[in-house]
């Protein structure tokens, strides 16, 4: 992810190599505890393949889940992140990819107290796919 430049020294003739990179800034993730550290695409993924394990997802979609989740995340203005605003994302995705993996993330993620707010977060996604219309 370089830019190769020739150039040439204007005082002495000579030819010479640059090579450009994007400089990213820091990505920082504010944990629920309150401390913070780097975002971590890998620690991104290990929560997508734990969610779609034994499920048939892709590996390439779960690559492009978190590529479109930091993409999401560094288009804020923001250059820190909760772990919140991270599950959301990764959340809305993956209602689309497959309900399964949907409810195994949400149910780590959102940490469920008891079975009854589980139960609501089912129904929701059961209401969802009510409306979603039918392929044939």
């Amino acid at each position: 992810n370089s830019i190769r430049r020739r150039r040439e020294c204007i005082n002495c003739g000579r030819r010479f190599t640059t090579y450009e990179i994007i400089e990213e800034v820091p990505l920082m993730v504010m944990k629920k505890n309150g401390r913070r550290e780097l975002f971590d695409r890998g620690k991104l993924l290990n929560g997508l393949l734990r969610s779609c394990d034994k499920r048939t997802v892709p590996m390439s979609v779960m690559e492009q889940v978190v590529n479109d989740v930091e993409r999401d995340i560094r288009n804020e203005i923001n250059q820190e992140v909760t772990t919140d605003r991270i599950g959301e994302l990764v959340l809305q995705q993956l209602k689309d990819i497959d309900q399964v993996a949907y409810v195994r993330f949400a149910s780590v993620y959102r940490k469920f107290d008891n079975i009854d707010s589980f139960m609501e977060e089912l129904k929701a996604l059961k209401k969802l796919d009510a409306k979603k219309p039918k392929r044939s």
